[in-house]
């Protein structure tokens, strides 16, 4: 992860670890609060999978959703709110103002952000991709604004093969950016001619092999779900290799009883809720504690309290604005990705 400096990375973890638990009675309070200045301000709550459980709750019982990052701004497209308030990181955000631009999009800090976007700096990105102008530019939902208006498709881990498959047929050789698990991934995949950009998540990057066959072995009867933006070595020991959704509905689909899941643990939220009866264990990662950069669990995402969203909310502070003249050029991709999404009826969900 050569773009990204470390030191952004410790600053992250060090604010995530400062955020003191909450007791019952305050959460309650906060969300009492919250839910009054929902509906005073006609707000509605999208919350990722990766969020603390207690916000994804807040957006179900609300009438938001839980979901993907796309899948949250399409939900937010249709929705008759006239404030969108995304609990995620900040591309996320961006994504909803690009699909609704007519839209307050509030978050509850932005500061939280992603090291896949961290890790692809518009400049750098362009002038890469201005070396190779005869490659078709296909980046992953997860950047900024300026990097998708820079792309010729955005997609997501769910659709991604399909697309590349085509555009494969079609005989054009691909830039891929950010993440080059995934990249790589696709190219086995695929067989595609890419170009991949040197990112990477900083929680899927932590997964080692090493240990989950060690864990394999302790627990032989678990399946193990892994997603995309893992390396190479953990998904050759996975079961099932999908996006957020994807992994959910494996999850709860198969006969298993057992799992063993690398990706961010807040997605278990949802796993548990949606089926009860069976355990979820959490892949290993490169340390404990102190010495893990992640523990399965992003610190960004972290960051998104209820006392930040209260806020947000009764400030108008934390607003996601996106240059006008950047959202034609961002909208291009996304659209071009729904409409091929919708004509190949597929089912286009699974941000990291």
């Amino acid at each position: 992860m050569s773009h990204i400096s470390e030191r952004i990375l410790v600053q992250a973890h060090l604010a995530a670890k400062q955020i003191k638990p909450l007791t019952a009675e305050q959460e309650q309070e906060l969300r009492e609060k919250i839910v009054h200045e929902l509906n005073a301000q006609n707000a509605v709550l999208v919350a990722h999978y990766y969020c603390d459980p207690v916000l994804q709750a807040l957006a179900e019982e609300t009438g938001g959703c839980v979901a993907d990052s796309l899948e949250m701004a399409r939900f937010g497209t249709q929705h008759a709110a006239d404030t969108l308030v995304v609990a995620g990181v900040r591309f996320m955000g961006e994504t909803a103002k690009i699909l609704s631009p007519e839209k307050r999009v509030l978050m509850p800090t932005l500061e939280a952000t992603c090291s896949l976007d961290l890790g692809c700096p518009v400049k750098a990105f362009s002038d890469f991709c201005d070396q190779h102008p005869e490659r078709t530019v296909v980046v992953y939902a997860n950047t900024s604004a300026a990097v998708k208006a820079r792309a010729d498709w955005v997609v997501t881990s769910s659709c991604a093969l399909e697309i590349v498959e085509s555009l494969m047929d079609n005989g054009e050789k691909i830039i891929w950016g950010p993440d080059q698990h995934l990249g790589r991934y696709i190219q086995r995949e695929t067989g595609a001619d890419m170009l991949l950009w040197d990112g990477a998540c900083i929680v899927h990057e932590e997964f080692k092999s090493k240990q989950l066959a060690d864990m394999k072995q302790l627990y032989p009867e678990a399946l193990v779900l892994a997603h995309p933006e893992s390396p190479t070595a953990v998904l050759e020991l996975a079961d099932v290799v999908g996006s957020t959704s994807q992994l959910i509905k494996a999850s709860q689909e198969r006969p298993e009883t057992q799992f063993i899941v690398a990706t961010d643990k807040g997605i278990f939220y949802k796993m548990q809720q949606l089926s009860p009866n069976k355990s979820f264990i959490e892949a290993p990662t490169a340390g404990e504690g102190a010495s893990c950069r992640s523990c399965a669990l992003c610190p960004w995402m972290a960051m998104n309290t209820l006392e930040a969203l209260l806020e947000s909310l009764q400030t108008g502070s934390n607003e996601i604005q996106v240059d006008p003249a950047l959202i034609p050029k961002a909208v291009k991709p996304l659209q071009r990705m729904l409409d091929f999404t919708q004509q190949a009826q597929l089912t286009v969900t699974g941000n990291a």
